[in-house]
Formats: structure tokens, C-alpha cells, sequence
């Protein structure tokens, strides 16, 4: 009887997760404020803009703490607005101290609107809606799940909404008062800033500063005021109180505390991110040959495949196939399909020198995804394409690192062509960012931008951080200079069994 009991009740559990969503009322458009004159931000970047009428400012933010002292620095001297897009934010050291940057500024009036991808902020339901429950502070999910927690009825609603649950925002984009933007690879956690103990990401921002910053904060417009936006407030109105922000903020406080905020505060009193970028002590590429490209976010509740709505993915499309000299690709989601690998080859085989770098099975953080880019592996390699597989442990954590790290993982998106154009952004070239996820990124046309991210590509596909793949008649070797491998290398029976049933199963449409 008791074990009956247990039955049905996990029953009535799990039916309970085919809860729907409630009706979402409509809600009256919000838009970015205009940038201003008078607050910091607007005098930092003054001079800068205005000897360079018309065009916009790149910096290539390559160190994790260099993008985490921009998002720190900007958010202390915001004055309007901050406007966050992100598809991750983990309650960690990093992202704590962020989101206690946010609620600083809250608190001296400034507007903050925050967009999460629900996939992640389901689990952290409770600490949005504290955060929603400040007068400054908006917070919306975008596609949404109907439960708010439990494993079983997240499985319910994932076996009875499947189609609409399986596509995401995967778009990060960080504004502050419309002056100043970065975009690019990295959410919001210690990984993506090497302040991890354990891996650390490889990632890559965009920070930009001119008219491109009001093009990022319209797209962030599209998704704030799309209906797949839905305010924590309707979701789940019982988690936004006073009393769940004020025990927010004691956590927040207690947590941040102890010498790991010690090494965050040194390094923001040591590196003045914001000065430095206007200042030009760091270089800042200005150019008026750009593009700020995002896909349709109605994208997620498309039945079929639009191209129309997959805007990145046919702008990525378009400079691939424009490649006549070079191309050097950085995807650590790298599952082309039969044909992305031909347009790969294609190009190869008119004589343009491509290359991809990606992540081995061992480094690859979704085993998964490797088993679709390994049914490739021959036919790329055949077709004159070069392969470079990341190694899954650092050689050494950089000068510019809060921690250590005993491992590393690419999470870098971009690529470049001819040593003249450039892509940085979140999209991976595979299809669940061409047709599932929402996705956006820059294209700069600037040899010396472009150069940087050729030097960035030699740096991490070089011996003593990846694998050179070739092809030894039917079989496949991993080298390093060092030492050959005829399978992956460092990779577990379990990842290895993993990749080979994504590929026997033909899984490419989900990676």
C-alpha cells in the first residue's frame, strides 16, 4: 500500500508538470534610453566618438579578467541604464559580484532591465524574482518553462512541449547607459572570467563603443518587448517580494565576503577598464565598415526552417562562401553537416588555406556534439580542410586570472576570412544555433582586427594547446609535436561512448 501510495503520488507529480503557461497579457513596449551628455559614461566616450564621426570602437577582450572588469567597472559608473542579455548566470563568485554591481546601481537609480534564457534561470527562480522585486529592476525570461522547479515536472512538460522548450536565447549582450557594449561568447560565472578552480573557458568578447552600441540596444529591444519575454512578476509572482530582495541582498553580502572578493576588488582597483578603453592605453580599432547582426527572436516559435529568421547563421553562410585566401574558424560547437563541410571544402579546394579550431572529445564540455563533428572529421580532412583539436588542460593559467585552473574548454565563436573580415559573437556552426537557438554577433571588416584574431587562432591551435588531426591513409592521427595518438586523446570510454551514439544515431539536428 505504502509503495501504491508513493506510486500515485509521483503521478499526480509528474501530470503536474504539464502545466501550461497563463495567459500573457500585453504588455506596453519599453525601449533603451538614449545615451546622454552629462553622466560619466557619456564623458568618457565623448572625445573618442567625436573624432571618429560615423564609425564605432572594437576591442577584442580576450582575457577573463579584462571582461569581467569591463561589466564591473560599467556597471559602478552607469547612470541611466544597463541592459543584460544572457543565456547563463551562475550564483557564483563572479556572477554574485555581478549581480550585487546591479542592485548597487538599482539602489542609486538607475533602470536595470535583465534577460535571461529560462533553460538556466528556471533553476534559480527565486534569486530573479528577488531581484524583480526591486522598483529599478525588471527581470524577464525568455521562453519560459510553465513549472517553476522539480525534476519530474520539468520532465513532464519537456515530454509534452518538447518542440517549444527545445529552442532558446543563447544572444549575451551587456549595455551600460547605451554608450558602451560587449558581445560575444561568455554568460555570466566564473568559467567565462578565469576565476574557476577547476575548467576554464576559452572566450571572446566584442567591447564596442559609437553607433554600434545602439544597435545591440535595439536588438535587446526586439527580445525584451517579444512575446516569449515574460516578466518574473507573471511567472511567478509569489517569489517577488521585499522580503525574498532583502534576504537576497544579506546572501549576497555574506557570500561575496572573504579573500576571493579580496582578489576581485584588487583587480578592479588595479585595472580600470573603462579609462583605459577611451583613454586608448588599450587598443580600440575604429571603423564604420561593421554589422551587428541578430537573429528574429519570434525564431524560437517557428514550425518549420526560415532562413529569414536565421540571420546570423545566413550572414556567418555568406562570409564563408566569400572566403577566396584564407579562413580560420574558432567553434567549440562544431558540427557543419554535409552542407556546411562542403561549403568547408569547396573553399579549400579553390585554393583558400581553412582552418578550424574546435574542441577534442576531451575538452568538449558536450561529449555529444563531438560524436556530429566527428562524422565529418575524414571527409573535411579529404577535402583540404585542416583540423586543430583543443587540449582539456591548460599549460599554465595566464598572468591576468583570479585562480588557477586545471583545465580548459573552448567556448570561443568567431572567425575570419581573407585577413580582412571578422565574426565574434555566440553562434556555433552547427544547426541548433542555425535553426533551435535565437543567436547574434559583429562582423568588422579591419585587417587589424582580423589579424588579431588570425594571432589568437595560432596561439590556441599551436602544440602545446591542441592537436593537429590528420588523415595517414584511412586513419586518423592526433599530433602535437610532441607525441602522435591514433584515437582521441585523453578521452573516457564514457565520452568516447557518448560521441559514438550522437553519431550512430545521427543526433547532428539537436547539437
Amino acid at each position: 500500500m505504502r509503495r501504491l501510495a508513493g506510486a500515485l503520488a509521483g503521478l499526480t507529480v509528474f501530470l503536474d508538470g504539464c502545466a501550461t503557461l497563463p495567459d500573457r497579457p500585453e504588455i506596453p513596449s519599453q525601449l533603451a534610453i538614449a545615451p546622454g551628455t552629462d553622466a560619466p559614461l557619456d564623458r568618457a566616450v565623448a572625445d573618442a566618438e567625436g573624432q571618429h564621426p560615423g564609425q564605432a570602437g572594437f576591442r577584442l577582450v580576450i582575457e577573463g579578467m579584462e571582461a569581467f572588469v569591463i561589466r564591473m567597472h560599467s556597471a559602478r559608473q552607469a547612470a541611466r541604464s544597463l541592459d543584460v542579455q544572457t543565456y547563463i548566470w551562475h550564483a557564483d563568485g563572479t556572477g554574485r559580484y555581478l549581480a550585487q554591481a546591479l542592485l548597487a546601481a538599482a539602489d542609486r537609480g538607475v533602470r536595470v532591465r535583465l534577460l535571461v534564457d529560462d533553460l538556466d534561470a528556471r533553476a534559480k527562480n527565486a534569486g530573479f524574482g528577488a531581484l524583480a522585486a526591486h522598483p529599478n529592476i525588471e527581470v524577464r525570461s525568455f521562453n519560459p518553462f510553465a513549472t517553476r522547479s522539480g525534476s519530474l515536472r520539468l520532465a513532464g512538460e519537456g515530454l509534452r512541449d518538447f518542440g517549444r522548450i527545445n529552442r532558446r536565447m543563447h544572444n549575451k549582450s551587456w549595455i551600460a547607459d547605451n554608450r558602451i557594449a560587449l558581445v560575444g561568447g561568455r554568460n555570466l560565472g566564473d568559467e567565462y572570467f578565469t576565476a574557476s578552480d577547476a575548467v576554464n573557458f576559452v572566450d571572446l568578447d566584442f567591447a564596442m563603443i559609437g553607433p554600434v552600441v545602439r544597435d545591440v540596444s535595439a536588438s535587446f529591444d526586439r527580445f525584451w518587448n517579444s512575446a516569449s519575454a515574460w516578466p518574473m512578476e507573471l511567472l511567478d509572482p509569489s517569489v517577488v517580494t521585499e522580503a525574498a530582495l532583502q534576504a537576497l541582498r544579506a546572501k549576497l553580502d555574506e557570500k561575496t565576503g572573504g579573500p576571493r572578493q579580496e582578489a576581485y576588488a584588487r583587480a578592479l582597483r588595479e585595472d580600470d577598464g573603462i579609462r583605459r578603453l577611451v583613454a586608448g592605453d588599450w587598443a580600440l580599432r575604429w571603423t564604420s565598415k561593421y554589422r551587428f547582426v541578430s537573429d528574429d527572436p519570434a525564431k524560437v516559435t517557428m514550425q518549420k526552417k526560415d532562413a529569414a529568421r536565421a540571420a546570423v547563421a545566413a550572414a556567418v553562410l555568406e562570409q564563408l562562401r566569400e572566403a577566396r585566401r584564407s579562413l580560420e574558424i574558432i567553434s567549440p560547437y562544431f558540427v557543419p553537416g554535409d552542407a556546411g563541410s562542403e561549403v568547408l571544402i569547396s573553399r579549400a579546394r579553390s585554393g583558400a588555406s581553412v582552418q578550424v579550431l574546435t574542441n577534442s572529445l576531451a575538452a568538449n564540455d558536450v561529449a555529444t556534439v563531438h560524436g556530429g563533428y566527428s562524422r565529418h572529421r575524414k571527409a573535411l580532412l579529404e577535402g583540404g580542410v585542416q583540423l586543430f583539436e583543443l587540449k582539456p588542460l591548460a599549460q599554465g593559467a595566464p598572468a591576468t586570472s583570479f585562480a588557477g585552473s586545471s583545465g580548459a574548454s573552448l567556448h570561443t565563436k568567431a572567425l575570419t576570412t581573407d585577413g580582412v573580415s571578422s565574426f565574434v559573437g555566440s553562434y556555433n556552426l552547427d544547426p541548433r544555433s542555425t535553426w533551435l537557438n535565437c543567436e547574434q554577433g559583429v562582423l568588422v571588416d579591419d585587417a587589424p582586427v582580423a589579424a588579431q584574431l588570425s594571432a589568437i587562432f595560432g596561439q590556441q591551435s599551436a602544440g602545446s594547446r591542441a592537436w593537429t588531426v590528420t588523415l595517414e591513409g584511412k586513419h586518423l592521427r592526433w599530433n602535437d609535436g610532441q607525441q602522435s595518438h591514433d584515437s582521441d586523446p585523453g578521452a573516457s570510454g564514457w565520452r568516447r561512448f557518448q560521441a559514438w551514439f550522437a553519431r550512430a544515431f545521427h543526433l547532428d539536428a539537436q547539437l
